[in-house]
């Protein structure tokens, strides 16, 4: 049965995201001990320090996403590791909750923002998470522990336990339209 509830897609912005991780995408910062460079050809900064977690390697990813369900049945999370992802060809919806005090996910704390092609999120480790798209498919980079990669697609492939990661189902929740909710923030 799903939520009669409607889990309302949220505007990105760092004090929004602050309880599950960090906005990426930000403007350049005024400096402030932040390192960074600028000149008429270039700018660049420090964005955010990655944590793989004690003995990672941190792996680059090219995610495709593809499902534009607007009900979320499952969430998942990664127990060691940081995990940032970053919409390259379009906008992609990400909806997470914090884990409670046993580690399964608080569904009080369930949200979903809109991810702008161009900015990203860097998820804390145990934070639950889902992934969806408003028009078909969307093409990420994902930052992440290159064993945390192997462990889950050896869960997704085979009857191995995940070591690293956990996806759980949840009591289905519904998202609002994927497609009403861009064009409101786009109005």
């Amino acid at each position: 049965m799903t939520s009669n509830t409607q889990l309302e897609v949220n505007v990105l912005t760092p004090q929004a995201f602050s309880a599950y991780g960090w906005m990426l995408g930000k403007p350049m910062p005024d400096g402030n001990g932040v390192p960074l460079f600028s000149n008429p050809a270039t700018d660049f900064w420090q964005e955010h320090v990655f944590n793989t977690g004690a003995g990672g390697d941190a792996e680059l990813l090219w995610v495709n996403y593809r499902s534009p369900s607007t009900e979320v049945a499952s969430l998942e999370k990664h127990l060691l590791t940081q995990q940032a992802i970053v919409p390259l060809t379009g906008e992609i919806v990400q909806v997470v909750a914090q884990s409670a005090s046993d580690g399964s996910p608080d569904l009080a704390t369930l949200a979903a923002f809109r991810i702008p092609q161009g900015q990203g999120i860097c998820m804390r480790p145990g934070c639950w998470h889902a992934t969806r798209v408003i028009d078909d498919e969307v093409t990420c980079l994902m930052l992440t522990r290159r064993s945390t990669t192997v462990d889950l697609i050896q869960h997704l492939t085979t009857d191995a336990r995940a070591s690293e990661s956990a996806i759980v189902a949840i009591p289905p929740q519904q998202l609002e339209d994927l497609s009403q909710a861009a064009q409101a923030v786009d109005a």
